[in-house]
C-alpha cells in the first residue's frame, strides 16, 4: 500500500510538472511578451513574465526568492516522503503532491529559463540561443499565461474616485503551477485541515522527544 501511494504521488507530481513546462515552453516559443490568444471573451492565454511569486507578486530579491523556493521544495518533498511512509490517506498525500508539483514548476523557470531562452521583448524567444540567454542561473523569470477577465467594463462616472476608469475582474495572470498550489492548499484547508495540523504536531513532538533525550 505504501508503494502504491508513493507511486501515486510521483505520478501526480510528474504529470503536472510535464504539463506545466510543456505549456510554458510553447507560450515562450510562440508568443511575444504581452501577446495574447483569445480562447473565449473571458479566457485568454496572455503571455507575461514575472520575477516574483505566484500571480506576479514581487516582494523580495530574485536570487533570495529562488533559494527560498529551493529550500521550501526540499521541506515539502521530505514531508511528502514521511506522509507516504507513515501511511496517511492518499487524498491528503495527493494535496501535498499538488503543492510540491506547483512549487517545482515555478522553480524550473527561476533556475533554468534565464540561460536556456533569450528575451521575449518584441520577438519570439529562441530555445538555447547562440548568444546565450537573457539572464543567469537562478535568475529566470516565471512564465504566466492564464488570464480570466470575467468582468471588463468602465465604471460609471458617479462612482467615487474610480468613476470613468476601467474595471477588470479577475485581473491576476497565473500559470498551471500556481493553480496546482492553490487547489492543493484549498483542498487541504477544506478537507484535511485537522490531518495537516496533526501531522505537523506529530513531527514537533518527535523533535521535542529527541531534544529531551539528547
Amino acid at each position: 500500500m505504501s508503494k502504491s501511494k508513493g507511486w501515486g504521488a510521483v505520478c501526480i507530481v510528474m504529470l503536472l510538472l510535464i504539463l506545466d513546462q510543456a505549456l510554458k515552453i510553447w507560450i515562450k516559443t510562440h508568443l511575444q511578451l504581452h501577446e495574447s490568444i483569445e480562447i473565449t471573451p473571458w479566457f485568454y492565454l496572455y503571455f507575461t513574465e514575472n520575477p516574483g511569486m505566484a500571480f506576479g507578486i514581487e516582494v523580495i530579491g530574485k536570487l533570495f526568492l529562488t533559494l527560498f523556493r529551493l529550500v521550501a521544495v526540499g521541506f515539502i518533498g521530505y514531508y511528502l516522503y514521511k506522509l507516504v511512509k507513515e501511511q496517511y490517506k492518499f487524498g491528503f498525500i495527493a494535496c501535498i503532491s499538488l503543492v510540491l508539483a506547483g512549487a517545482l514548476g515555478n522553480i524550473f523557470d527561476s533556475v533554468f529559463y534565464g540561460v536556456v531562452f533569450d528575451h521575449s521583448f518584441g520577438q519570439v524567444a529562441t530555445f538555447m540561443p547562440e548568444g546565450g540567454g537573457y539572464g543567469e542561473w537562478l535568475h529566470g523569470k516565471v512564465v504566466d499565461m492564464f488570464y480570466f477577465p470575467l468582468i471588463d467594463t468602465i465604471l460609471p462616472d458617479w462612482v467615487p474616485v474610480w468613476g470613468g476608469q476601467q474595471f477588470v475582474f479577475f485581473r491576476p495572470i497565473f500559470n498551471l503551477a500556481d493553480s496546482a498550489i492553490c487547489v492543493g492548499v484549498f483542498l487541504l484547508l477544506i478537507f484535511y485541515r485537522h490531518t495537516l495540523t496533526a501531522s505537523l504536531s506529530k513531527d514537533e513532538e518527535k523533535h521535542g522527544c529527541v531534544r529531551r533525550v539528547g
